[in-house]
């Protein structure tokens, strides 16, 4: 038999936790308080990202309504320089036909002479190739003459200095070309100088209108009497 010392009572075996081998108790104690402190800090944490979102969403609206303005500034101001480029292109071909125009009318007084000695039979020699290569050279650059003897007069491209009356014409015509007129493109820079005749105030009506007049009297008639 086994002697029991005496003094010495033995204590029951407490089992371990399962899944938690060799934890004590105070040790879940200890962790059961510390997640029950943690706890009520979720709740602040989580306010405080939802303040950080809305500030971040407001940052970016202001950042897009700037982004538009700044759009809408630059296309403003690509609309102002296209304008100001078309103006300045418009400007300088405006400035460019006003030169050549001041020198071309310089020129008219050599082109009058050159058309009169052709006229006359004088344009012979070098100074027809001079004058040839001279017309040639103002056409290029745009001038062209009008005016011809029988077309119908325009007070807004011709200059009337002298006035007839004919029997020949229905109408205001140039008879007469005294001067020709020059222009560049739609621009006249000077008129036609010519000599028009108007229909002849009452002139009587020819012999094939008394006919007709006969004819027609005739017919109301009711035909020529008969003899």
């Amino acid at each position: 038999m086994t002697e029991e010392t005496p003094g010495f009572e033995q204590e029951p075996d407490v089992p371990a936790e399962p899944g938690k081998p060799g934890e004590q108790p105070g040790d879940a104690a200890q962790a059961s308080g510390a997640a029950e402190e943690a706890a009520p800090e979720a709740g602040p944490g989580a306010s405080g990202d939802a303040e950080r979102v809305a500030a971040l969403t407001a940052q970016l609206d202001q950042t897009r309504t700037a982004l538009n303005e700044r759009t809408q500034d630059l296309q403003r101001l690509q609309a102002e320089f296209s304008n100001y480029r078309r103006r300045v292109e418009r400007d300088r071909v405006a400035v460019k036909e006003v030169a050549i125009a001041n020198v071309l009318t310089e020129l008219l007084p050599v082109l009058d002479d050159i058309g009169r000695a052709r006229d006359h039979g004088e344009l012979v020699g070098g100074f027809k190739s001079v004058a040839e290569s001279l017309e040639t050279v103002v056409a290029k650059m745009g001038l062209q003459q009008f005016g011809k003897e029988g077309e119908a007069f325009d007070p807004t491209v011709h200059e009337a200095l002298m006035h007839s009356y004919s029997p020949d014409v229905t109408e205001t015509t140039c008879v007469q070309i005294l001067q020709p007129g020059y222009r560049i493109g739609e621009r006249t820079i000077r008129p036609a100088r010519v000599g028009v005749a108007e229909p002849q105030p009452g002139a009587q009506p020819g012999k094939g209108e008394d006919q007709q007049a006969e004819t027609a009297a005739d017919e109301e008639s009711g035909g020529p009497e008969q003899g």
